[in-house]
């Protein structure tokens, strides 16, 4: 069934792809130096945004722990966290990005509901065989696990027996002298 609403063009505009940059420090897998910078001095310069230049202007700060010592990594590297204010930033941006599609997609559910029932029920079937096979690699997956955990107990056996015999213990095999031979 053809589309009965008019899809707004920055949700066209999501869907396209684009050159990737190089990248650089993420926010909300959002590079920091190329996006969010450029983005929020525009809605600074603009009026919709005060974030401080402080911020903006050395967007990395050490991480500190409560007594005021500055943090390092496993590798001995300082940890760089980005400044609050831009967190806070990205964070209601995210907020609102989350709640335009929503609201998107509730319009599109209200506005066709058949086609978007239509398309829940074909995604659905079609991820029938996607599961089914997910399924049998798990449980192939377990079968070889239990499998080497089996052989390893039972090389952990053998070792010990053998450890025994080494030390002079008595062999921990039962013996097989006093089983009679059949003529």
């Amino acid at each position: 069934m053809p589309p009965t609403t008019k899809t707004p063009a920055y949700i066209k505009g999501l869907l396209q792809p684009t050159t990737r940059a190089p990248a650089g420090r993420k926010v909300w897998s959002i590079d920091l130096e190329r996006v969010w910078l450029p983005f929020f001095t525009a809605t600074n310069t603009q009026g919709e945004t005060q974030i401080p230049h402080e911020a903006l202007g050395a967007p990395l700060r050490l991480a500190k722990a409560k007594d005021g010592v500055v943090r390092f990594n496993a590798k001995g590297a300082p940890v760089l966290r980005v400044a609050a204010e831009i967190r806070d930033a990205v964070s209601l941006v995210k907020d609102n990005f989350e709640a335009g599609l929503v609201a998107y997609a509730s319009g599109v559910v209200k506005a066709n509901p058949e086609g978007y029932k239509a398309q829940v029920e074909a995604s659905q079937k079609a991820a029938m065989p996607v599961n089914a096979q997910a399924e049998a690699d798990i449980e192939a997956a377990i079968a070889t696990v239990r499998e080497a955990a089996a052989k390893a107990e039972a090389a952990e056996k053998l070792l010990a027996q053998a450890e025994a015999v080494a030390a002079g213990a008595p062999d921990t095999k039962p013996s097989t002298a006093a089983v009679p031979v059949a003529a």
